[in-house]
């Protein structure tokens, strides 16, 4: 019984790495799209130097510009 469990688990593993071995990359007529500047994760980077300098100036730390609230803990 435990054989066929066996069989059976390494049959589903490798069924699931050949499906991620089918994933298409990137063609090259597509790549200039995906490097303008809205695409990139960081596209309004003063943005988010500002929103750095906010959180650490309320939060007296660096990172993490998710959370809301201020420095007193009262969210």
């Amino acid at each position: 019984m435990k054989s066929k469990i066996r069989i059976l688990i390494t049959a589903l593993a490798l069924s699931q790495l050949a499906a991620c071995a089918s994933l298409d990359t990137v063609k090259p007529w597509q790549r200039g799209t995906l490097a303008k500047k809205e695409m990139q994760l960081n596209s309004a980077g003063l943005d988010n130097a500002l929103d750095d300098h906010i959180y650490f100036s309320k939060e007296g730390s660096s990172g993490g510009r998710s959370f809301a609230g201020g420095g007193c803990g009262c969210n």
